[in-house]
């Protein structure tokens, strides 16, 4: 029987549209990181019965309703959907924490993170000094956003089970209450901009993961892979991936993706089409599934095809050549 100390706990926030993406972070937790538990947030019903439904190996599926406190449902109506769940972030550590006692520390992970490599890796770096670990953007030159999404990404963060630790979380969590919106204000941009103070805050409580080029992202891919050539990250953030018809995946949004990437995809992309085909059997309309807003996805083809060549920041969503090769490897 597995010890719980060497488990590592990790939690993830995702609604039925967002299945696909959920299930391909599972998976390569299974290849890349066991022992672990996977503590997933249901944010609709339907999730929350699809999980019940396939019942994974080391997932445990939490439902929404049961944690949504008085201050959290108070802020509901005045926020969008994605900000509302931008809002959840901060409490889904402590959610975990409440669950088992003998959880040391949660890991979030957004659920577009695929783990090629042991977490391990970068969760090794703590020291005994360190409660928190966040991940940088480590943007690309060419695609740096510092200034409007922030030094920091939320896709990764670690918290211990600690007093300082959960000193950070109160924190944040007050903060995303108080003002978590889809929209760019002096110091804030939803509940991720807030991170930019925990430096000079918070001090050595924080370990801020010093291999940044094992957190690969559309907007960094390209940098790191100039300096270093095709490599396996730690994890691969896939960030802007959409359903852009039945048969048409637009890989990215406004980065232009490197071919030496294409391995990173090829793996992915297995996955996911398993995940499509895990939720449209279990009752997920296909139609749901991670699409792009309904007047982007009806742009005509031809028309999508020039602003790729025109803007050079959707490599291969809609490059016929390509993506046949993709859907053949399955």
């Amino acid at each position: 029987m597995t010890s719980p100390s060497r488990t590592e706990h990790f939690v993830t926030l995702f609604d039925s549209a967002f299945f696909p993406a959920g299930f391909c972070l599972h998976r390569s937790l299974m290849k890349f990181a066991q022992p672990f538990r996977l503590w997933v947030i249901c944010l609709d019903e339907l999730s929350a019965g699809v999980l019940k439904d396939l019942a994974l190996p080391s997932v445990t599926p939490l439902p929404l309703p049961a944690f949504e406190t008085p201050d959290l449902l108070r802020v509901k109506g005045e926020r969008s959907t994605i900000e509302y769940y931008w809002t959840l972030t901060p409490f889904t550590f402590q959610w975990v924490f409440e669950q088992d006692a003998e959880v040391h520390r949660v890991t979030y992970l957004d659920a577009d993170l695929y783990i090629f490599k042991s977490p391990s890796v970068l969760l090794d770096e703590m020291s005994d000094d360190s409660h928190v670990l966040v991940t940088e953007h480590a943007y690309g030159p060419q695609y740096d956003q510092t200034d409007t999404a922030g030094r920091f990404c939320v896709q990764f963060t670690s918290f211990r089970r600690s007093a300082p630790a959960q000193r950070i979380m109160q924190w944040w969590q007050d903060r995303c209450l108080d003002w978590c919106y889809n929209r760019v204000e002096p110091g804030r941009f939803g509940d991720q901009k807030y991170l930019d103070e925990w430096p000079s805050l918070f001090g050595d409580d924080l370990h801020i993961v010093r291999q940044r080029e094992l957190t690969l992202a559309p907007w960094n891919i390209r940098h790191f892979y100039a300096n270093h050539g095709p490599y396996f990250p730690v994890f691969y953030h896939f960030h802007g991936l959409r359903m852009a018809s039945p048969h048409v995946i637009r890989l990215s949004h406004g980065y232009r993706l490197p071919r030496e990437s294409r391995h990173l995809y090829r793996v992915y992309l297995r996955d996911f089409i398993r995940g499509i085909k895990a939720a449209r059997l279990h009752g997920v309309e296909p139609s749901r599934l991670l699409t792009l807003p309904e007047e982007e996805a009806q742009i005509s083809f031809s028309e999508r095809r020039r602003r790729v060549l025109k803007h050079k920041t959707e490599m291969w969503s809609f490059h016929c050549p390509v993506l046949p090769s993709l859907f053949a490897i399955l």
